[in-house]
């Protein structure tokens, strides 16, 4: 027996986006979405907050990181299907095609911009800096090795809409959160991108185990994930933040260890765990630290 058409249709659709949620990835916000929360629960101790806001923020934070990766993939796609490693992405394996992804990358930008205006004005006047910002990373490999630590900013924006997305205006104590997603998401970006090194090198790309090699490339993601676990010490004093959140941090600092032991100059196999999973456990641990302070006042 065939299955109606509109079950077809269902099935279709479906998968579409499945696709399009492989193609960015989607399963990745968790890295950078606890922060915005935790930015969120901060304010709120200052500040009102409602669902409204809430939902808005999460809707921009969907928004704006869909349209940077289907962007992301768009510009690297030519790149994309001379690497072994990622041949098979959607759109060099022609699955999907460059003209879907645009509609996906201009449908995911204007959900952003449209979310950022439920916010508030100053929130819509900064959603077209921030996308521009964020677009900007996919070409910043080709001339920069600082492509890590760019993509650390652009992503550490994230607690900052947040935070004026509650509060209306920036304070100086939330720096600390943004300077910590920064340094941690560079630090993992440079363990992910050794994995590339040689190709990154044939190609003329920039980056760091590419231009530096692999056992320097690890040194200065310690240095930076040191710099992140100082941040958050040091928010436990700019926000008051209490017994709950120190453990967070102890076991913080102890996923910092085991993502730097798991991943070796002469042994890259573990590159996902350390990058998938440990991140976003990490990521986690420091909402729930955050959210039980705040519960527990």
């Amino acid at each position: 027996m065939k299955p109606s058409k509109s079950y077809a249709d269902l099935a279709s659709i479906f998968s579409k986006i499945e696709t399009y949620g492989r193609m960015i990835k989607f399963s990745h916000t968790i890295f950078a979405l606890p922060f915005a929360l935790s930015a969120v629960i901060l304010a709120a101790r200052e500040h009102p907050l409602t669902f409204g806001t809430v939902f808005f923020i999460l809707l921009a934070m969907v928004g704006a990181r869909s349209a940077a990766m289907g962007f992301n993939r768009l510009v690297d796609a030519d790149l994309d299907s001379q690497n072994p490693r990622t041949l098979m992405r959607e759109i060099p394996a022609g699955t999907l095609d460059k003209r879907a992804a645009i509609l996906f990358v201009a449908a995911s930008s204007a959900v952003f911009i449209f979310a950022a205006a439920m916010l508030g004005s100053t929130c819509f006047i900064l959603s077209f800096p921030v996308l521009a910002l964020l677009f900007f990373y996919s070409y910043t490999k080709r001339f920069t090795v600082y492509c890590h630590i760019y993509l650390g900013f652009a992503i550490s924006l994230a607690p900052l809409g947040a935070w004026v997305a509650v509060a209306g205006s920036l304070s100086g104590s939330i720096l600390l959160l943004s300077i910590a997603l920064l340094t941690n998401i560079a630090g993992f970006d440079i363990l992910y991108a050794c994995q590339d090194a040689e190709f990154d090198k044939n190609q003329g790309l920039f980056s760091i185990p590419s231009r530096l090699g692999i056992h320097k490339a690890l040194t200065v993601s310690s240095l930076l994930h040191a710099v992140t676990f100082a941040c958050f010490v040091l928010m436990s004093v700019a926000f008051d933040l209490g017994a709950a959140y120190l453990v967070a941090v102890i076991i913080i600092a102890v996923l910092l260890v085991i993502e730097h032991k798991l991943v070796k100059p002469d042994d890259l196999t573990h590159v996902h765990i350390a990058f998938f999973h440990i991140n976003s456990i990490l990521s986690v641990v420091l909402l729930a630290g955050i959210a039980i302070d705040a519960m527990l006042r």
